[in-house]
């Protein structure tokens, strides 16, 4: 079983309009509503992967139910944590080739409730294959919380796939149990490691060693891999991309998905990274089509580019 984690989860709203005008009334005949989150992205794929997936992280009030139920519908095993808060609602407006999002700051998370989480979590990390962290922390938590669930992680020898940036991600990277994955994209590896850096300098910075594979997403140029002493540069198909939001969660569920498959190297390289791929060709975020992975796996380009020692 993979183990998704996502601890501020949403209902997201889509609105689509021909145009969008401010200050006046705006009605949409097309209107969607998903389980939304990063970590739920990811629990979505892994189920079209037809992974055994289970989803944890912190529900409350109706839009929680909401969330609840529509996981339940796709066989994703629902573990999440009762608090007394209300999940958010995110909103996007796309209209004229754009797209307007309005994003809720979502609940407070109590002491108590964190506490019941993490107790709750030794049993489910025990019972898991893999464990995918995604996401912002709701209100409440430190910025180290990350760090206690890689410790709890590292306790039941599960490895931890980790996709989250900002302080959050620093305080896991710094911490005594490091993530077996992190995948920060180019702004978010800058962020950690300043500005001013070739970026396969940045990516062999002291605060990435000990964590076995770094995988730095470029979009549509593709990503930059490092799997302990060695580094790959890695070119995706050209593609036109239909929906790209979603398609780094995907990549993390591809690599869960890999990982769990037993795939190692270049073939799990391709594997992971063709998920971003079949995610933009879909209009709905955090969906592929399995039956092009085939076809995607073939056009990936992967060429070592460099041994890094790491000292």
């Amino acid at each position: 079983m993979i183990l998704t984690v996502t601890l501020n989860p949403s209902v997201d709203m889509s609105y689509k309009l021909d145009q969008f005008s401010l200050d006046a009334v705006n009605r949409a005949s097309d209107v969607s509503k998903t389980a939304g989150g990063k970590g739920l992205n990811v629990s979505r794929v892994l189920r079209q992967l037809n992974e055994d997936v289970a989803a944890t992280g912190f529900l409350g009030g109706n839009l929680g139910d909401f969330i609840r139920k529509e996981i339940t519908k796709l066989g994703i095993n629902d573990l999440f944590e009762e608090i007394s808060g209300a999940t958010r609602n995110c909103i996007a407006v796309i209209h004229e080739g754009k797209q307007t999002e309005i994003l809720e700051g979502g609940p407070e998370i109590s002491n108590e409730e964190a506490t019941a989480f993490l107790g709750k979590f030794k049993v489910h990390a025990h019972q898991a294959e893999l464990i995918t962290i995604s996401g912002s922390l709701p209100k409440g938590l430190p910025a180290a919380f990350y760090e206690k669930i890689l410790d709890i992680a590292a306790q039941k020898g599960t490895p931890a796939l980790l996709d989250t940036s900002g302080k959050s991600l620093e305080c896991a990277l710094k911490g005594k149990n490091k993530p077996f994955l992190i995948k920060p994209n180019k702004e978010e590896l800058v962020d950690l490691v300043g500005g001013g850096h070739e970026l396969l300098d940045a990516i062999n910075a002291p605060i990435f060693h000990g964590i076995p594979w770094v995988v730095v997403t470029l979009g549509a140029e593709g990503a930059i891999v490092k799997n302990d002493d060695k580094m790959y540069r890695v070119r995706i198909p050209k593609v036109k991309a239909i929906n790209p939001v979603g398609s780094g969660d995907s990549v993390i569920a591809g690599f869960a998905a890999g990982l769990s498959r037993k795939l190692s190297g270049e073939e799990l390289i391709k594997f992971g990274l063709s998920m971003g791929v079949l995610n933009a060709l879909e209009e709905k975020t955090g969906h592929i089509n399995p039956e092009k992975l085939n076809w995607c796996i073939e056009q990936m380009q992967v060429d070592e580019i460099n041994t890094i020692k790491l000292t």
